[in-house]
């Protein structure tokens, strides 16, 4: 099986999870294996901690600074999940639908953004 035959098989059984269904998934997680949600205050401690470790990549990885031996094996992808993940968690437990909070957000930013950039010098 080739490259792109897996990836045809992975897309049909295993289809991208939306916004939606990733709060449902993390929800089921908690109640089965987390037991319950950390406190709100907790969550947030926790994902500026998550936030910490995507930034200590990010300055080792597209920085001037050196990796340590400890952050070789740290993968940007795998701490990204970790940041969506409490950020999830914090949404199921203030009660925020992400899907609705997001296209909301991005039609903010596209209606007062839509001019800006296109005017910034700095981008062209």
């Amino acid at each position: 099986m080739n490259t792109n035959e897996a990836l045809t098989i992975k897309q049909k059984f295993y289809p991208k999870m939306t916004l939606a269904q990733a709060q449902k998934k993390v929800d089921a997680w908690i109640q089965s294996v987390g037991i319950r949600y950390f406190n709100e205050l907790t969550n947030m401690a926790i994902l500026t901690e998550e936030v910490g470790e995507v930034a200590r990549i990010m300055a080792r990885q597209y920085g001037e600074q050196s990796f340590k031996e400890s952050d070789r094996d740290k993968e940007l992808a795998d701490e990204l999940a970790d940041v969506l993940f409490v950020l999830i968690c914090i949404a199921n437990q203030t009660g925020i639908d992400l899907t609705e909070a997001f296209e909301k957000n991005l039609g903010k930013k596209s209606d007062r953004d839509k001019i800006r950039h296109k005017n910034n010098e700095k981008l062209k």
